[in-house]
């Protein structure tokens, strides 16, 4: 599943998201969502997310709901 709907998206799930840093190359991060950044219900490059980790990045897939 992808990550452009905000209401597919849960504190807990584990995801992949792309860094800022890695936007060029598209290098995905794994890891454990904490916070919904985006206040919109969709964003056509993913919902913004904080992982637990503390790093920030776009929602690329779903991977455990």
């Amino acid at each position: 599943m992808d990550g452009k709907s905000r209401n597919a998206i849960r504190p807990g799930q584990v995801v992949d998201i792309v860094l800022k840093a890695d936007q060029r190359t598209g290098k995905r991060t794994r890891g454990v969502v904490k916070d919904i950044l985006t206040k919109s219900s969709t964003h056509p490059h993913g919902i913004k997310v904080r992982l637990e980790d503390g790093q920030v990045g776009r929602v690329k897939e779903i991977l455990e709901t």
